[in-house]
């Protein structure tokens, strides 16, 4: 996506500032060019993170969407450059680019749902249905996955999962050893197999309706 034109409308920020503040009012969004951001969300006494975003990702389009306050704090980990947007510039954008208006369209839709996906993990009070439900979401979100069978090969790390599921790591690890030794996964260097889905399924549902 060619966005040269928008130069101007870059933004720097250093490690640790906070791009946004969650639950405060915001007409802006941004696209990431360099860097990461971290998304956390209060949930309870907690501080959780939701996602770590790196460069073409884009968060706070809400506030454009639905003209709503922020539902999470960002935060750079790195030096981070993005481009800001208001309601302004972002109907310049979509105005003359029509190729980049459809391309946005689609990216809102997809982070609409996958923010809201992510804090249904998180609502979840029991932590092995916490990591349960990554997997879930990891399925629900790959439509290539072989479904003539139960068992799933996920590419990701234990660091992946304790990411989505809110947890610590040793805390991930130890539910994941739990796993193990119930024969419900196995955990390589570079993947995560899931023997049974819609296993992980049913115990999903039975703790929501809890």
């Amino acid at each position: 996506m060619n966005l040269a034109a928008f130069s101007r409308f870059a933004r720097t920020f250093q490690p640790g500032e906070m791009i946004f503040s969650e639950y405060e009012p915001g007409d802006t969004f941004y696209m990431i060019q360099s860097g990461r951001v971290r998304l956390v969300k209060l949930i309870g006494d907690f501080e959780k993170t939701l996602d770590i975003l790196e460069s073409s990702d884009m968060f706070g389009e809400m506030a454009i969407l639905e003209n709503s306050p922020r539902s999470a704090t960002a935060i750079a980990i790195d030096k981070v450059v993005v481009l800001e947007f208001n309601r302004w510039n972002f109907e310049i954008l979509v105005t003359g680019n029509p190729q980049i208006a459809l391309m946005l369209l689609k990216t809102f839709a997809k982070r609409i749902f996958d923010s809201k996906r992510k804090f249904m993990i998180l609502t979840l009070e029991d932590p092995q249905a916490k990591i349960a439900d990554v997997f879930l979401m990891l399925d629900e979100s790959n439509p290539n996955l072989d479904r003539t069978t139960n068992r799933r090969e996920f590419e990701i790390s234990v660091d992946d999962v304790a990411l989505w599921a809110g947890m610590g790591i040793d805390a991930t690890r130890d539910i994941l050893n739990r796993f193990i030794q119930q024969r419900r996964v196995e955990v390589y260097s570079d993947k995560i197999v899931v023997k049974n889905i819609a296993d992980f399924s049913r115990f999903v549902n039975s703790c929501r309706k809890q």
